[in-house]
C-alpha cells in the first residue's frame, strides 16, 4: 500500500502555473463536534474541509449557486485525509483549502488543519470532476465557469489569496 502522506503538497505543481488559491479560516471545535472523549470526531474533519472550500468558492466564482446557475455539477471523486494529530473540544485552529491549478476539466484542492500553536492537526485533498447538471455526462473539456476562473488566475486577480 502507497501512503500519500503531503510533504510539499498531494498534486504536482506544474512549472509556470499560477500559484495556488488559499482560503484560511479560524474556528473552534464545538462540543457537538466532539466525542465522549473530548476529541474531535473524524467524521467532522470533511465538514471542516468543505467550509474552507466553499469560502474559496465564492471568493473565485465557483460557489455552489455559480455551478447551479451554470448547470453544472462537480462531485468528488477522490477524498483522502491524513490524521497527524488529534483536535480538542474548545481548541481553536486554522482550516485552509487550496485550489491547486490543473489543465484538465478538474478541481484539484489541498486541505490543511494548523493547531494554535502552528503545528499540523490533518491533511487531505480532494478530486472534483465536472458533469452536466442535466444530463449527467461527464465534461471532457473545461467548462466555461472553470475557464473564467482560470483567466482571472492567471491575471493576478486572486493575489489577495495566495
Amino acid at each position: 500500500m502507497t501512503v500519500r502522506r503531503k510533504k510539499n503538497g498531494y498534486f504536482e505543481r506544474i512549472a509556470g502555473a499560477p500559484e495556488p488559491l488559499t482560503v484560511r479560516l479560524k474556528r473552534w471545535v464545538n462540543f457537538s463536534e466532539a466525542d465522549v472523549m473530548g476529541i474531535a470526531w473524524h467524521g467532522r474533519y470533511p465538514e471542516y474541509f468543505e467550509e474552507a472550500w466553499a469560502e474559496l468558492g465564492r471568493y473565485c466564482g465557483l460557489s455552489y449557486t455559480d455551478f447551479y446557475e451554470a448547470d453544472l455539477r462537480a462531485p468528488i471523486v477522490q477524498f483522502h485525509i491524513d490524521y497527524h494529530q488529534p483536535l480538542m473540544l474548545g481548541e481553536k485552529f486554522t482550516v485552509s483549502a487550496s485550489m491547486i491549478w490543473s489543465q484538465g476539466a478538474r478541481l484539484n484542492t489541498e486541505y490543511t488543519l494548523i493547531k494554535k500553536d502552528n503545528t499540523i492537526a490533518t491533511t487531505g485533498y480532494t478530486v472534483q470532476m465536472f458533469i452536466e447538471g442535466t444530463t449527467n455526462e461527464i465534461c471532457i473539456t473545461t467548462p466555461e465557469l472553470l475557464g473564467k476562473c482560470r483567466r482571472r488566475w492567471e491575471a493576478g486577480e486572486f493575489k489577495c489569496l495566495q
